[in-house]
């Protein structure tokens, strides 16, 4: 079945970069001229995602208004003759009825958060995508699992993986590796989450992207609480596991955990020297404080 629903949870109060957060969610972060999450969404367009779910809380609002028309802009921007930034604006706007939203009352977790999107998503196949990491990659993240994923057929569950420093894996959940099926792709042997130091059963850790069958669903509706008192998505895989097959995608890409503020700051820098017409004069402020 294809995958045509995507959800992006929304809800976090983003407090590792705060007090940039207090007012504005995280996801309405600008990484260059657009905020984080236009980046995800434009990602998951660009992978053939139909319909956007996002599950937000309080203050979100934005997001959503961000998403909508402004009939005074479009109006303000036509008596200027700003073509360009109409038109910008244009390509940005999904179509009517692509996306939901819905709220998680609670800071329950990750699994909760995918939980609350149930009834939009429904009995078909989908996908999660983390607004707060960015891989700067052309096919993008998502699009390179949507294309595994219709390889492999029948009912696949993804992870986007990406290796990391041996004496970091206690910081990352971290999946075992089973039978190569490519040279990016392998079958998934066991899921740990943030393992003791010297006990990880790989160095490939679990990122912002996934791709789930809707009996997820199920397993999460009586999901313990696990890690930090949440009901934890990891948790519902690994039971998930047992009846279905995972695999993991090495993706092709340059992953930004957008985050923290080092990651987002980096992250800027990234896709500012990514664009042609901001590079040369990037490059040249970054030399002059460098040499200072």
């Amino acid at each position: 079945m294809k995958i045509r629903k995507a959800v992006f949870p929304v809800a976090g109060l983003g407090t590792r970069v705060l007090p940039a957060t207090k007012a504005m969610p995280k996801e309405m972060l600008t990484i260059v001229d657009k905020p984080l999450i236009q980046y995800v969404v434009d990602e998951a367009k660009e992978a053939g995602i139909e319909h956007f779910v996002f599950v937000t809380g309080r203050n979100k609002g934005v997001i959503e208004d961000h998403f909508d028309r402004m009939f005074e802009l479009d109006t303000t921007l036509a008596a200027r003759g700003k073509k360009t930034e109409q038109d910008i604006l244009a390509r940005d706007q999904p179509e009517a009825g692509a996306m939901s939203f819905t709220r998680q009352q609670a800071p329950l977790g990750l699994g909760h958060a995918v939980w609350c999107a149930r009834d939009i998503v429904g009995d078909e196949p989908f996908a999660v995508v983390l607004p707060d990491e960015l891989v700067l990659n052309t096919p993008g993240c998502l699009k390179q699992m949507i294309d595994a994923a219709e390889k492999l057929g029948g009912k696949s569950n993804l992870l986007a993986v990406e290796a990391v420093p041996d004496d970091l894996t206690h910081q990352y959940g971290i999946c075992g590796v089973g039978k190569r099926l490519a040279k990016n792709m392998f079958e998934v042997d066991g899921m740990v989450e943030k393992p003791p130091k010297g006990t990880a059963p790989s160095n490939l850790s679990i990122t912002g992207r996934y791709i789930l069958q809707p009996e997820i669903f199920k397993i999460l509706e009586t999901q313990e609480r696990g890690a930090g008192n949440e009901i934890q998505l990891t948790d519902a895989m690994k039971a998930l596991a047992k009846t279905q097959k995972f695999y993991g995608v090495e993706f092709e890409g340059e992953r930004h955990d957008c985050g923290s503020k080092s990651g987002f700051l980096r992250a800027n820098i990234a896709y500012g020297m990514a664009r042609a017409e901001l590079r040369d004069g990037l490059r040249a402020e970054m030399k002059k404080y460098l040499e200072e």
